[in-house]
């Protein structure tokens, strides 16, 4: 069931009472305190010593093991227990569920570590960015209109969380979507916003023969080079070095597939058909486009479509003011306005990710 419909049925028959709604609000306005206390316990150590301690631990035993005051301890239990992460009985402190997969789910830590290295401050000025278009919050790490060019210079903890979040979602789909690629047959692929490498790298020894080109911005190539060249795939995997928002520059012809990862995403509708559209004209009649994303209204789980609904702040405080993730319905209508037409979607890839793939009109 999709997110939109979700949201529909929760509409229709919405049932919650006044008492419960204002309660239900506030746990809003204390979001922000929230996430900061339970990033706090991870970070200092207190969950992870709750989840070895199965029978509990009381306030004064944390503080001892750990080395924090008991002043300190006590503020962070009693604000966990309100969000259920730590239950309390007889003045002993026990890790709840939710308390457990905030220490333990892979997914929850880099989450948590994007909103919070990447984010957080940067969405103080959400209500700008979405009045001005552009990202205003991004001025947090740099005075700069898009964060694409600059994230080889992220301060160190930003930038492994946003490489760690984007590499964890695309990540886990790219063994399902490589094995979709070999059923086209493709000997030649341009990997457009090949980012670090990651896809060409994982393509490049799941088919052994197939070649690839990277295209992206000179400072992603930089980064990109370097872990080709550590694969020793430096004659499988070739460069293009191209600003792909400079709409007056060509995309190379001659390939098979073209495969865009988590990119297209990245810019606003009007650019993402002038890319779409440039595209067009560097296929033929017997080569494809490969759209994989994260797809908000094709998820299997509403926690997957929850995450990415989320993610698309992030893109109007930090990344470039003028994009989101996409539903079907855009998607597929940028798709149309260029001159594609989707032949097929497969969808349930990886955690959460989408293959369109078209063909020329």
């Amino acid at each position: 069931m999709s997110s939109q419909k979700i949201g529909v049925i929760a509409l229709k028959k919405e049932k919650i009472s006044a008492l419960e709604a204002q309660q239900e609000a506030q746990k809003i306005a204390f979001a922000p305190v929230i996430f900061q206390v339970v990033r706090s316990m991870r970070d200092l150590g207190i969950l992870k010593l709750l989840s070895k301690h199965k029978k509990g631990l009381t306030i004064d035993e944390i503080s001892e093991k750990l080395d924090i005051s008991v002043y300190g301890v006590k503020v962070l239990l009693e604000s966990a227990v309100t969000a259920f992460v730590v239950l309390v009985e007889d003045e002993v402190y026990y890790l709840s569920k939710i308390g457990y997969f905030l220490e333990n789910d892979e997914m929850t830590r880099i989450n948590m570590d994007y909103n919070h290295y990447v984010n957080y401050h940067g969405l103080y000025d959400l209500d700008k960015s979405i009045k001005e278009s552009r990202p205003v919050g991004l001025q947090v790490f740099g005075d700069w209109n898009s964060i694409y060019p600059y994230l080889s210079i992220l301060p160190d903890k930003a930038k492994k969380a946003w490489f760690d979040f984007d590499h964890f979602y695309s990540d886990s789909a790219f063994d399902d979507a490589i094995d979709i690629i070999k059923e086209f047959g493709a000997k030649k692929v341009l990997d457009i916003g090949g980012n670090t490498g990651k896809f060409s790298i994982r393509c490049a020894k799941r088919v052994e023969d197939i070649t690839l080109t990277i295209l992206d911005l000179p400072e992603q190539i930089a980064i990109a080079t370097d872990n080709i060249n550590s694969n020793k795939l430096e004659d499988r995997v070739s460069f293009y070095p191209l600003n792909i928002l400079d709409h007056n520059n060509p995309i190379p012809k001659g390939f098979d597939v073209i495969w865009m990862s988590q990119f297209l995403d990245c810019f606003s509708e009007e650019d993402a058909i002038k890319i779409l559209s440039r595209v067009v004209d560097a296929m033929d009649s017997n080569s494809y486009l490969c759209i994989l994303e994260p797809i908000i209204d094709r998820q299997k789980y509403q926690t997957s479509s929850y995450c990415i609904t989320n993610t698309s702040p992030y893109f109007t405080a930090m990344a470039n003011g003028c994009s989101k993730m996409f539903n079907t319905k855009d998607l597929f209508a940028y798709i149309e306005k260029a001159g594609l037409e989707v032949e097929k979607c497969y969808d349930n890839l990886g955690f959460s990710h989408s293959l369109v793939k078209c063909k020329k009109v």
